[in-house]
């Protein structure tokens, strides 16, 4: 079985593998000492060689990939035609969050019908597609796995994504004003209603993939908690959790939950709803979860304001924070939850992963 495989089912090996979210071309020039920009296939396959626990895929040819404008400008945020900002991200300039743009007051929210609608292809909600059918939905899939594979591989990790859960679909569809500006009305019910049918669609297909995971994701609460109340959730959300997992359970899949924020006044709902475990940010309390879910999977617990600080002995004290959660969880993987984006100090990155490597043991 592979690392990872062997994190989600909570059969950790002695050393805690990692899973990071990667966005940091200087780290990768620093770390290999080869240009990212002028060489990124040699980059990665050196960055491979010197830290495969990264995971990070290689690219199918070494051409050059153009600098970020705004590096070259100096400047720390970019302008498009619409007048929307734009800043830096990864190797290039983040995208725009303009969510549910089309949707202009209460009353458009009201009379949209997602069932009706089916086809999400040119509507922005992350999960743009067609979900007029199962047939669709399963062509469109299917696709990202080899054709050979009738089922899934064993001991593998292979997965299934999905950004738009239940939570996230009236949140991107209608804005977050608008959606918190309708969420409470009795009309609601009908908008999730339909999504959750949407989505039944989109786990019967899961159900069917040759994989072994499903990683939902939905961003049910900030950093500082919930959005709303554990009323308004176990009315619209949970019971829908409960529901979808349980078709791909039934067919063999277990479902990691990934989530932004603190997850600390959710975390018992998502487990009894029936996640393999969580991945979060550090803002949540993975070591109150790990006494509590023998084994379960964990992540998230790394903090880039850390690495961003870049004081070495904090940065340790970290990693052996860390690593104390992983002797607690054989699902627990070394991850800094927060991201480790484009200006986190290359040399901080390095001092992480180093301490890692040397700490990170059950």
């Amino acid at each position: 079985m592979d690392d990872m495989y062997a994190a989600f089912m909570g059969l950790g090996t002695p050393k805690i593998a990692h899973w990071e979210h990667w966005s940091c071309p200087d780290a990768e020039t620093y770390l290999t000492g080869i240009d990212y920009y002028d060489h990124p296939k040699l980059c990665r396959e050196r960055l491979r060689e010197r830290y495969p626990q990264l995971g990070l895929g290689i690219p199918a040819d070494d051409t050059p990939i153009e600098r970020p404008k705004l590096d070259l400008t100096g400047d720390s945020s970019d302008e498009d035609e619409e007048g929307r900002h734009h800043v830096r991200w990864g190797d290039g300039v983040t995208g725009h969050w303009d969510w549910g743009k089309q949707f202009r007051n209460a009353e458009d929210v009201f009379a949209f019908s997602p069932l009706a609608q089916g086809d999400f292809t040119h509507i922005p909600v992350v999960e743009s597609r067609d979900y007029s059918s199962e047939e669709i939905l399963y062509a469109h899939f299917r696709k990202n796995y080899p054709a050979e594979w009738e089922t899934a591989q064993p001991g593998s990790a292979s997965s299934a994504f999905f950004y738009n859960t239940m939570f996230m679909w009236p949140l991107l569809t209608f804005g977050w004003e608008l959606f918190l500006e309708t969420c409470l009305d009795e009309r609601f019910g009908r908008l999730m209603d339909e999504f959750a049918e949407i989505n039944r669609r989109v786990f019967r297909t899961f159900a069917k993939l040759p994989v072994n995971f499903v990683i939902c994701h939905d961003d049910i609460v900030t950093s500082r908690g919930p959005v709303c109340s554990p009323a308004w959730m176990h009315k619209y959300v949970f019971p829908r959790y409960e529901e979808f997992w349980s078709i791909v359970k039934a067919a063999g899949k277990e479902v990691i939950f990934m989530v932004d924020g603190c997850i600390d006044a959710y975390a018992d709902d998502v487990m009894a709803c029936g996640a393999r475990g969580i991945i979060s940010e550090p803002y949540s309390d993975y070591k109150k979860i790990a006494r509590k879910y023998e084994n379960c999977f964990i992540a998230g617990e790394g903090d880039n304001r850390v690495l961003m600080r870049n004081d070495p002995a904090e940065i340790r004290a970290m990693v052996e924070s860390m690593t104390e959660t992983g002797r607690m969880s054989r699902g627990y993987m070394m991850t800094v939850g927060n991201h480790i984006p484009w200006n986190v100090p290359p040399d901080a990155i390095q001092r992480y992963l180093d301490l890692s490597a040397e700490l990170a043991y059950r």
